[in-house]
């Protein structure tokens, strides 16, 4: 009888630690969780470094409250877009170390070497607001008017955060020239 109670309070003793170690952390199925903000902040300082010395030409700059930093390098003539409206653009994409990531202009793709033969250069369209396109278009293009040629940089946030992609390092900030064609 002695036994079985030393048994059942042995039992009850690691039940209560077990539950109290699974309390003290809280996983998740999906990973662990993403630090928008703690990103959002180590991206700012980098963004600020990087503005300090960058040969950019510019009528005027945006600064965001995202931390998406619009270079308006060209005014358009047109109006600013609404969500969910079509936007028009041909862009490049770069990390701040210059290197070349992406372009839809054929062209520079295949003098850079990131030419793909199964991919179709064209115009760039997305639904603003929409999720077609990174959270940093989304934000950046309500800032321009048609027309607008600019150079948005893009914290990781409101990029790829800390996924890898194609000659993207996880966590990196973007910055892409961007021609605003127009947008319906």
């Amino acid at each position: 009888m002695k036994f079985l109670i030393n048994m059942r309070s042995l039992l009850f003793s690691l039940l209560l630690l077990g539950l109290i170690g699974f309390g003290c952390s809280t996983p998740t199925p999906f990973g662990p969780v993403y630090d928008s903000e703690g990103n959002l902040a180590r991206d700012a300082e980098i963004i600020a470094d990087f503005l300090e010395t960058a040969q950019i030409d510019s009528l005027y700059r945006i600064h965001d409250p995202n931390g998406v930093i619009i270079i308006v390098q060209e005014e358009g003539t047109g109006v600013r877009p609404n969500d969910f409206r079509l936007i028009y653009t041909n862009y490049t994409g770069r990390l701040l170390d210059g290197t070349m990531f992406d372009t839809n202009y054929e062209d520079l793709a295949k003098e850079n070497n990131i030419w793909d033969a199964n991919r179709l250069y064209r115009i760039f369209q997305f639904t603003l607001g929409s999720g077609e396109a990174i959270q940093g278009f989304n934000i950046g293009f309500r800032q321009l008017k048609s027309g607008s040629k600019a150079v948005l940089i893009i914290p990781s946030t409101w990029g790829y955060r800390d996924q890898e992609r194609d000659r993207i390092p996880a966590n990196s900030v973007l910055m892409f020239e961007v021609d605003f064609l127009g947008w319906e």
